[in-house]
């Protein structure tokens, strides 16, 4: 692109409300559709946004601290990225990605989710206010807990999850893990989860509510609600002979539960949130970002059931049948009650009885989804 035509787009921008800081240090690419880019939207030096499906909320924020790449990035009002890469992930309204940061396809920040500096993330789902340190990798992990800014579940700084396993010819990524879950999590009133630092956690796992995991350890098993874990790795050294391969369960369980939960959220997605969002032009920029969360679900739901699948055949077992578009039963949440609020604060306005039977609907849709994948052996 000419140097005089990249002046006309971010003149174009300025002209729609975008401030760009320094024009000679920052890049807008010619498939951005310029549409989608909206009023309030800050654009720092070292800014460089490419990817016709790109969109940037009102009050959302590029390079904050230092050079930001986004490639079809869909970012929701006031979310902000610090410094770093940001691919095809979706972040919601106040959602922050911290200097150094590297998201890639499949990850979903709801609200008020932030990360620190150099953190990794791919097929991740953080729900609202959830919070990772500095230095931390996860792949294939769904995270809930807490309730508001100050009350939240958080990962300390050097954790890793591990998701890849050397069993078979090449081994595989079966290895999802539910720290929390969707059913109860959506609800923003569970006890929230502290995973210790320094540490990290074998896929596929599973964590409850209210629990703790000590910092400087690697947690193998599934940890259960209100439990504060410490435990001292194994020791092991035996023969390990080429193309081994574990047992159709427990990870074929853990897997089934996953995919129910992503299923469940789809539907919290398709059937609550976007159904809240009024119809106009001044809703449409909430819409957009929530449609591309719930697509974004779309592909985490097909890579499980793929790696699954993958799974269960190199074991000789059955492929399940899956129910992954089973009919929904209609919502029992008051959709059109508080329509003025923002999601958070609507849910927040949900009082007990309303607040457990909307847990009813989400667990009855993921048992549905996941009722016949439960293959022999």
């Amino acid at each position: 692109m000419a140097t005089w035509q990249m002046e006309e787009r971010l003149a174009a921008l300025v002209a729609r409300g975008v401030e760009v800081v320094d024009p000679r240090q920052t890049y807008v690419a010619p498939d951005v559709s310029l549409e989608r880019v909206c009023s309030g939207v800050v654009l720092h030096p070292g800014s460089r946004v490419s990817g016709s499906r790109t969109f940037l909320g009102p009050g959302a924020e590029v390079g904050v601290e230092g050079p930001a790449t986004l490639q079809d990035a869909v970012l929701g009002a006031r979310a902000r990225v610090d410094a770093g890469y940001v691919e095809g992930a979706v972040l919601l309204d106040a959602a922050r990605v911290g200097w150094g940061g590297h998201l890639r396809p499949g990850t979903l920040l709801e609200e008020e989710a932030s990360t620190a500096h150099c953190v990794g993330l791919k097929h991740t789902i953080l729900l609202s206010f959830v919070t990772l340190g500095s230095v931390i990798n996860f792949c294939d992990v769904l995270m809930a807990g807490g309730s508001s800014r100050r009350d939240h579940s958080e990962v300390g700084s050097g954790f890793i999850h591990f998701n890849f396993t050397p069993w078979g010819e090449r081994g595989d990524k079966a290895t999802p893990t539910l720290v929390g879950d969707v059913t109860r999590g959506v609800f923003l009133r569970e006890r929230r989860i502290f995973l210790g630092g320094a540490g990290g956690l074998v896929g596929p796992g599973r964590v409850g509510y209210g629990s703790v995991t000590a910092a400087g350890q690697v947690v193998r098993r599934t940890v259960g609600p209100e439990r504060l874990v410490l435990e001292a790795s194994p020791k092991l050294d035996r023969p390990f002979p080429a193309g081994k391969l574990d047992e159709l369960q427990p990870r074929l369980r853990r897997n089934v539960e996953y995919i129910g939960q992503l299923v469940a959220l789809r539907a919290w997605y398709r059937h609550v949130r976007l159904r809240r969002v009024p119809t106009g032009a001044a809703h449409a920029p909430r819409r957009t970002v929530l449609e591309a969360a719930r697509d974004t679900l779309e592909s985490c739901i097909a890579e499980r059931v793929e790696r699954l699948e993958a799974f269960v055949r190199e074991r000789g077992g059955d492929v399940p049948a899956f129910a992954l578009d089973a009919e929904v039963p209609a919502c029992p949440l008051p959709l059109d009650d508080g329509a003025e609020l923002d999601h958070v604060a609507w849910v927040k306005s949900l009082d007990d009885a309303q607040v457990s039977d909307g847990a009813a609907w989400l667990t009855a849709i993921a048992a549905r989804a996941t009722e016949s994948m439960a293959p022999s052996g």
